[in-house]
């Protein structure tokens, strides 16, 4: 047996005290190795013209070039007569125009409610009603606004989205739920025969609006675009009776203390207060009629909560309905006479959320009086999954290419909604 020396037995006794890793390196300190301190050398001081009361200091500028002893000149900043883009300095935010002393909370399409449904339903004073209200049940119920060969067609209207408009092996939802809300509007919009008052109404994209209201000591703004709206000629008639209005004045909003009300509302000091209905004076479809949301997001963080997205359904609804109220009665806050129907579809073109929202009143301030009211029907599937592969196992096709638990009640829901105030 070999001899082994002491420094080695007391290496491969003591593994622990090893560097780089377990390949038998003794530890050494950083200066054995060679590493060098990463410390920066200071800056050569810049050239200073101090100024002294009296003396005026003496400078290169008139040798046109450095001149050691003698100190740098200041010259004024260079004004090309145009400003460019790239440089272009902000303007302070108490120097802009539309800056005030009196915060507003703004609500756009990227905010995510922390509260959802609940913290929209007390900023926008309004009484929830799980379900969809019955004038638009009867229309789901009745037999003659079916399509013909209904299911056939819209089993083909998710193959399309799914699996025949793109190249893609697995199409992403950016892709795909745009189209399937589309196809479903053609649908819907294949029953002019039926109904000629279909005629009556556009579909807008790409819409920008802004409202503001008070609510307690807050105020509070809507801004920015919504998506997709479809406009009409003519209103939408209300859902609610005068009874079931008179009978929100009982009814008490739920408060979220100790989280305050605006939170995840972005503060800002400059805004407009002007109402602003996306819309030139005198277009001829001015009633807003359903307002269409879609859920494209790939990335899961970057997806709107099924509760987040009907809160920011509720809200952009209720901003349609405020400015048509105050196109109709004024910008005095008051008991609407008519009440203003707005409805909303927000879908990710698998799951659907509907909603029908209420304006009664705008005397949004306190949390008595009449309150708004709005129906949400949530969480309805058109399918529950699409195989764009087939799912072969020991030689036998398990799933077959298509949608899997198919509901064709969520499309008669989407289908009532379009045919509301036509029929």
């Amino acid at each position: 047996m070999a001899l082994v020396s002491g420094p080695a037995r007391r290496a491969l006794v003591r593994p622990g005290r090893l560097g780089l890793g377990d390949c038998g390196a003794p530890r050494r300190g950083a200066y054995e190795w060679g590493v060098r301190s990463t410390r920066k050398p200071e800056p050569r001081p810049l050239d200073r013209v101090y100024e002294i009361p009296g003396l005026e200091p003496i400078t290169y500028a008139g040798k046109m070039h450095f001149m050691p002893g003698l100190a740098r000149p200041v010259f004024p900043p260079w004004d090309p007569g145009w400003t460019h883009p790239k440089f272009r300095r902000p303007i302070p935010v108490h120097e802009q125009p539309l800056y005030k002393d009196q915060a507003c909370y703004v609500f756009h399409q990227r905010c995510r409610l922390l509260e959802g449904v609940k913290q929209a339903l007390w900023l926008t004073k309004t009484k929830l009603i799980e379900g969809l209200p019955e004038r638009v049940l009867s229309l789901v119920a009745d037999p003659k606004n079916c399509i013909e060969n209904q299911d056939e067609r819209l089993l083909n209207v998710i193959s399309h989205a799914r699996l025949w408009h793109s190249t893609e092996d697995t199409p992403k939802r950016e892709a795909y739920c745009p189209v399937i809300v589309d196809s479903l509007l053609q649908l819907c919009r294949s029953q002019i025969l039926k109904h000629p008052s279909l005629a009556r109404r556009i579909y807008a994209r790409n819409y920008r609006l802004s409202t503001t209201w008070n609510r307690e000591s807050f105020l509070l703004q809507i801004r920015g675009s919504s998506g997709a709206r479809l406009n009409a000629k003519d209103p939408l008639p209300t859902v609610a009776s005068r009874e079931e209005v008179e009978a929100t004045k009982n009814h008490v909003l739920e408060t979220f203390y100790p989280i305050s009300p605006t939170i995840d509302l972005q503060e800002s000091n400059v805004y407009d207060v002007e109402d602003n209905t996306g819309f030139q004076e005198g277009y001829p479809y001015p009633y807003p009629h359903t307002l269409y949301f879609l859920e494209t997001a790939s990335l899961r963080p970057h997806r709107f909560q099924p509760d987040q997205l009907r809160a920011k359904m509720i809200l952009f609804a209720f901003g349609n309905a405020l400015l048509q109220a105050r196109r109709l009665y004024g910008n005095d806050p008051k008991v609407l006479e008519q009440p203003v129907v707005v409805q909303s579809v927000g879908t990710d073109g698998r799951v659907f959320q509907f909603l029908v929202l209420q304006l009664n009143t705008t005397q949004l301030a306190s949390d008595e009086g009449v309150k708004n009211l709005v129906w949400v029907d949530s969480d309805q599937l058109l399918y529950q999954h699409f195989w764009c592969r087939p799912v072969i196992k020991k030689k036998v096709v398990v799933e077959p290419v298509g949608p899997t638990g198919f509901q064709p009640e969520t499309f008669r829901k989407f289908l009532a909604l379009h045919l509301h105030g036509a029929v």
